[in-house]
């Protein structure tokens, strides 16, 4: 069962700003949609990371355009034993079906990144139903066994999205570290950001078409497990139940007394 609170800190924090600065806040840039936020009570979040005292992180790829480093990046998972999730669009499935069995057949997680790559919270319950369910049964297909994590393209949701994925069999998954590796910065920006930002029960996001991804990966691992990070899929990351979601999207387990409330 899952259940979304709001912390304390956060209370009081709004409440302080609201008898600051008044009404009007809400429309400032920043800190308006932060506040508005937290506010709704039932607003719904994503996991976008894991409270754990254990070293331990999950990688991910989003794979929508091209699959050119694919072969590689699996070469290097194999090369430091590391085993990951990649989101799939399902355009690209269509496209590489091959891959998409190579992914699988190596040992790596695969998730549902939507059907055509839409904004999904302009969408209505029914083509959200759509976008899943086309994708899930194409990887179903494929690799016989259908997908339970999904992650929405632009990380662009709403309740609406959350509750239907979760109707769908899905958890809804963001990250809480991003390398940016889209905007072909070079390498040594992306690994000081990742590995920079990185704490216990992060997700990392990557894409597996990003140009420098050959090379600024496996810096990366080597850093991590250096530091005594184990990396694993985002399923063996995340609880599955007996959780709550604070206002920061990290997923904390509840406890004994709270369970039996």
């Amino acid at each position: 069962m899952k259940i979304y609170v709001i912390s304390k800190k956060s209370i009081i924090f709004t409440l302080a700003i609201i008898i600051a600065i008044g009404a009007s806040f809400l429309y400032f840039h920043d800190i308006g949609y932060q506040v508005l936020a937290v506010l709704a009570s039932d607003k719904l979040l994503p996991i976008y990371s894991v409270e754990t005292e254990e070293k331990k992180i999950a990688i991910s790829f989003d794979a929508a355009w091209g699959d050119q480093y694919t072969e590689g990046i699996l070469d290097i998972l194999d090369k430091y034993g590391v085993k990951t999730t990649f989101f799939l669009v399902g355009f690209w499935v269509d496209r590489y079906p091959d891959m998409v069995k190579k992914i699988h057949e190596r040992g790596h997680e695969i998730g549902n990144h939507s059907s055509t790559h839409p904004h999904m919270s302009k969408l209505s319950k029914e083509k959200i139903i759509k976008e899943l369910n086309n994708t899930g049964d194409k990887i179903y297909k494929l690799m016989g066994e259908k997908p339970f994590l999904f992650r929405p393209p632009f990380g662009d949701y709403n309740n609406t999205l959350i509750k239907t994925a979760e109707e769908c069999g899905y958890y809804t998954i963001q990250w809480d570290v991003d390398s940016l590796d889209w905007k072909e910065l070079g390498v040594a920006p992306v690994v000081d950001r990742v590995t920079r930002n990185i704490k216990n029960g992060s997700i990392v996001l990557f894409h597996n078409n990003a140009k420098y991804v050959l090379d600024y990966l496996p810096l990366i691992i080597e850093k991590l497990q250096k530091e005594g990070y184990k990396i694993v899929p985002i399923s063996e990351l995340i609880m599955k139940e007996n959780y709550y979601i604070d206002h920061t999207g990290r997923q904390i387990r509840l406890k004994t007394e709270e369970k039996n409330k």
